[in-house]
C-alpha cells in the first residue's frame, strides 16, 4: 500500500528536521542597555553566515502629510555613505567580502542584510552598523531624490502595480497600512532632507532595531561587538499605530487603454501576525488558490479563462488580510470575476482532508526548502522575533504547519472569509460586478 504525501513527509523529512536538526540548532538573545536587541540562530552545519539589522519602521510609520516615501528614500540613503565611507567605498568593502547584500523597505519594515563566510562575521557586521548612522549628505539627498522619483514613474508603467495601489488606497482608507511604500512624486519632491533626518532619529532608535543572525557564527563576538557599535546609539519612543480594519467592500474601475489585458486584485481582512491563526488561513489559501493544483487553477488558469488567478494571505502586525489577483483578457473580465466568486463560495461549504493534505505537504516543502541554507532562515527568525518575540527553529514552524487540522481550515473558510472583499481593476475594461 502506498501511504499518503504527508504520512512520507513526515517519515523521510519531518523526523530528520524536528529531532537531529532541532537538536543542533541554538537560539541565542541579547539585548543591550539600550534597548537594541541581538538574536542569533546557530547551525553547527552551515557554511555561510547571514546576517543584517531589522528596523521596525516602513511606510505605514510615516506621517502621510508630510513625509510618505521617506522609509524608502532613507533606505537608499544609507547606501549613499556614512562619516566614514563614501558610496563607492561600501560597495567596495561588500565586495571584498565576497558577500551577498541587499535591503528591503515594506509597509511595516526596513532591512539590512548580508551573507558571508564565517570569517568575515565581524567585518560585515561593522560595515552594515557604520551604515545605519549615515551621513545624510544634502548633495547624495539632492542626486537620490531623481532616483526615487525615476522608480515611481516605472512603478506607475506597471499594470500589477497600479492594481495593487488601486486596491490598498480603497481597501485601507485612511488606515496606515494603506500608506505607499514609494510614497507619490508630489511627496518625493516636497521631501527635505531635514524631514529625513527627523524620521531617521525618531525611528531607527537602538530600542526599534533588532540585529539577527543565522547560520555559523561567532555569538560572543556578535554581541561584544553590536554593544561597542551600537552601545551608544540613543533610545526613542516609535510607537505604531495598529488599529483593525474594516473594509468597505465594493468595486472600484481604473479604466485605461494602455495595457492590454484587465488586471483585477480583491481583499479582505484576515488575521494579525500575532494570531496562531494565520497558519491556517494561509493553508486554506493554498488550496484555494496558491498554485497550479489549486481550485482556481483548474476553474481559471487550466480552462483559458485567465492566466493567473491566485489567492494568498498577509499576516501583518496587529492586522492581516485575504487577497486575491486576477489578469484575463478584457472581454473574459467578468466571466473571471464571476468564477472567481463562487469558487469562494464553494470554499464555504469546506475543503476536503486530501486537500489539506496536499496543501500542508506543499506548504511544509517550501519551509524545509528555505531553511536549509541561512539566508534562507534569515527573514523568518528576525521577523518572528520583531513581531512575536518569538523564536522557532524550521522543524518547530513545520510542526505547526503539519498540525493544523481540517477543522481549523474549515472553521477560518465558513466564519471569516471574503465576507465584504473590495476589488479593483485596471484596464480596459468598463463595468465590472462581484
Amino acid at each position: 500500500m502506498i501511504s499518503p504525501p504527508i504520512v512520507i513527509y513526515r517519515t523521510h523529512c519531518h523526523a530528520s528536521l524536528q529531532i537531529d536538526r532541532l537538536k543542533k540548532m541554538l537560539h541565542q538573545t541579547h539585548t543591550l542597555e539600550n534597548g537594541l536587541s541581538v538574536v542569533g540562530e546557530f547551525d553547527p552545519d552551515a557554511r555561510s553566515v547571514a546576517l543584517g539589522f531589522f528596523v521596525k519602521t516602513g511606510a505605514r510609520d510615516e506621517n502621510f502629510a508630510l513625509e510618505s516615501g521617506v522609509s524608502h528614500f532613507l533606505e537608499h540613503m544609507m547606501f549613499k555613505g556614512s562619516p566614514n565611507r563614501s558610496a563607492e567605498q561600501i560597495n567596495r568593502d561588500f565586495d571584498a567580502l565576497g558577500a551577498r547584500y541587499n535591503a528591503f523597505t515594506s509597509e511595516e519594515e526596513t532591512v539590512y542584510y548580508g551573507a558571508v563566510l564565517p570569517p568575515a562575521q565581524e567585518n560585515l557586521t561593522e560595515i552594515l552598523a557604520d551604515m545605519l548612522r549615515p551621513a545624510l549628505r544634502q548633495s547624495d539627498f539632492d542626486t537620490e531624490k531623481k532616483v526615487i522619483l525615476e522608480e515611481i514613474a516605472m512603478y506607475r508603467d506597471r499594470p500589477t502595480s497600479r492594481m495593487w495601489d488601486l486596491l490598498r488606497a480603497k481597501f485601507y482608507g485612511e488606515h496606515p497600512l494603506g500608506q505607499s511604500i514609494l510614497g507619490a512624486a508630489s511627496s518625493i519632491e516636497k521631501l527635505q532632507r531635514d524631514q529625513m533626518l527627523d524620521y531617521f532619529s525618531r525611528r531607527y532608535a537602538a530600542n526599534n532595531i533588532s540585529f539577527v543572525l543565522t547560520g555559523n557564527f561567532d555569538w560572543q563576538l556578535a554581541k561584544t561587538q553590536i554593544e561597542a557599535l551600537c552601545g551608544a546609539w540613543e533610545r526613542f519612543d516609535s510607537p505604531r499605530e495598529t488599529a483593525p480594519i474594516a473594509s468597505p467592500g465594493g468595486v472600484f474601475l481604473e479604466k485605461t487603454d494602455e495595457f492590454n489585458r484587465a488586471h483585477i486584485a480583491l481583499m479582505d481582512v484576515g488575521y494579525s501576525t500575532q494570531d496562531e491563526t494565520r497558519i491556517a488561513a494561509a493553508i486554506a489559501c493554498e488550496i484555494i488558490g496558491g498554485g497550479e493544483n489549486s481550485r482556481l487553477y483548474w476553474r481559471l488558469v487550466h480552462s483559458g479563462i485567465a492566466t493567473t488567478a491566485t489567492l494568498g494571505h498577509d499576516a501583518q502586525d496587529g492586522a492581516g488580510t485575504f487577497y486575491g489577483a486576477l489578469i484575463c483578457p478584457p472581454e473574459n473580465a467578468q466571466t473571471a470575476l464571476t468564477a472567481f466568486r463562487d469558487e469562494l463560495e464553494n470554499a464555504r461549504a469546506g475543503v476536503s482532508p486530501e486537500e489539506l493534505n496536499r496543501a500542508k505537504a506543499g506548504y511544509a516543502s517550501r519551509i524545509a526548502l528555505g531553511s536549509e541554507t541561512p539566508m534562507g532562515r534569515f527573514r523568518g527568525v528576525g521577523f518572528g522575533w520583531m513581531y512575536r518575540r518569538e523564536l522557532l527553529s524550521g522543524a518547530q514552524l513545520l510542526e505547526k504547519i503539519l498540525a493544523v487540522q481540517l477543522d481549523d481550515v474549515n472553521a477560518i473558510l465558513r466564519e471569516r472569509f471574503f465576507e465584504n472583499p473590495t476589488v479593483a481593476a485596471v484596464g480596459p475594461v468598463e463595468n465590472l460586478r462581484f
